[in-house]
């Protein structure tokens, strides 16, 4: 069963979103959500979704970056973006420092932004400490594009929106981003 991708306009993208505690990330009703929203995000399909994505205010995100995502890129376009697969994992409670301020431009999408594109700066590398769905305590070091990924969903934690971030002369469909721009 899938969940329906809330979309730019509906109040909870702009919530900061709330924490959740040990008992709570361990709990049926929460592993049962963590689960809903893989599916979601492979049905989508996507690269990680943010529980303010699918209309719950909790700091939950589910990430993973397949092969199959990478087969439309060149090389030199995957080396260029420090892109890699990402196995499945959840993050809950982020928290995220920056480890090189140098930033790089990319175009991204966003489900909750459906059909559009534009280009973002991002932190080349970051650290992200969290719990993962056991509620362990893990520190994760990226850099490149799983670096992206990392701090596209916590910004949605945050009430954030990629196209917050983006520069809007760069904004685009989709469509066209494939039409005029993706080379």
């Amino acid at each position: 069963m899938k969940l329906k991708i809330v979309q730019t306009g509906d109040p909870v993208l702009r919530l900061q979103a709330r924490e959740l505690s040990v008992e709570e990330i361990l709990s049926a009703e929460i592993q049962h959500l963590i689960e809903l929203m893989k599916e979601t995000m492979r049905d989508a399909p996507g690269v990680g979704v943010a529980a303010p994505q699918i209309g719950e205010s909790l700091q939950i995100a589910v990430i993973e970056d397949r092969q199959e995502f990478m087969q439309n890129f060149s090389v030199e376009q995957l080396k260029e973006r420090e892109r890699s697969p990402v196995p499945f994992h959840v993050i809950i409670n982020p928290k995220i420092t920056i480890k090189e301020a140098d930033t790089v431009e990319f175009y991204e999408g966003c489900l909750s932004v459906a059909g559009f594109v534009g280009l973002v700066p991002r932190a080349i590398a970051v650290k992200v400490e969290c719990l993962n769905e056991q509620a362990i305590p893990v520190t994760i070091q990226a850099r490149g594009w799983y670096a992206r990924i990392l701090q596209h969903e916590i910004d949605h934690l945050h009430g954030k929106l990629c196209i917050d971030r983006m520069k809007i002369q760069s904004f685009t469909t989709f469509e066209n981003y494939n039409k005029y721009l993706k080379k």
